[in-house]
């Protein structure tokens, strides 16, 4: 199985906001396009096809709606997540009317940015890969199932789904906050180091040597990376 490769296009008009979100992306492992103006967007994203678009909404030359329509008019189906300042109920029903997958509004915080995104791309790639083969192991998202030469390996429902994030992003150096609020949310009563236990638990379960690890591997002060 290849690591993820995917690809953010950012369509964003004020500067900082365009520089702050490149740069924490790029952080954590996406490749990054930018647009300043919905023209320029609209063109990038017909030209690079990419993973998911971050959209602002009130663009200059073409509006975030439009983008969003010509977009599905054209059968195009990567997520939409809209960049809105404005807060009104029905500015955010007429973009998820017109295709737009989820919403975040300004001021955001960049960590709740990063989840949705995570989520958006999380149930892109489950519809697209659902089955996972590494060693003599083969995860299966669809029907939930893990079995190591055809038996089961009995996993808690979260060690099955830390165990699918970590699949899914193999070769992706991921921050222990990240997982947390990919996997778990904003569930208060999970910390960094309930992150550390769960992984130990998984090592227990599918590594030969726990205490060296082939499958899931241990970035120094960050988090885990999955090598299939």
């Amino acid at each position: 199985m290849s690591p993820p490769t995917e690809t953010i296009l950012i369509i964003e008009d004020d500067p900082a906001m365009l520089r702050g979100l490149r740069d924490n992306f790029e952080f954590e492992g996406y490749r990054v396009q930018t647009a300043t103006d919905g023209d320029a967007g609209l063109k990038a994203a017909l030209a690079i096809r990419p993973d998911l678009i971050l959209l602002d909404l009130m663009l200059p030359k073409v509006n975030g709606y439009e983008i969003c329509r010509f977009l599905r008019d054209e059968n195009l189906d990567m997520p939409i997540l809209m960049l809105t300042a404005k807060g009104q109920e029905s500015d955010i029903i007429l973009g998820l009317k017109l295709g737009a997958d989820d919403y975040v509004t300004k001021p955001f915080s960049i960590k709740e940015l990063l989840a949705s995104t995570e989520a958006l791309l999380r149930r892109r790639r489950t519809r697209t890969a659902a089955v996972h083969d590494f060693g003599d192991y083969r995860l299966d998202t669809a029907a939930r199932t893990f079995t190591r030469a055809g038996q089961d390996v009995p996993l808690s429902p979260k060690e099955f789904e830390l165990l699918a994030y970590l699949v899914a992003n193999a070769g992706r150096a991921l921050s222990r906050d990240t997982i947390m609020a990919t996997v778990w949310g904003y569930d208060r009563t999970v910390t960094l180091r309930s992150i550390d236990r769960f992984v130990n638990a998984l090592r227990g379960k599918i590594e030969t040597d726990p205490a060296a690890p082939q499958f899931i591997k241990t970035v120094r002060e960050f988090g885990y990376k999955f090598t299939a």
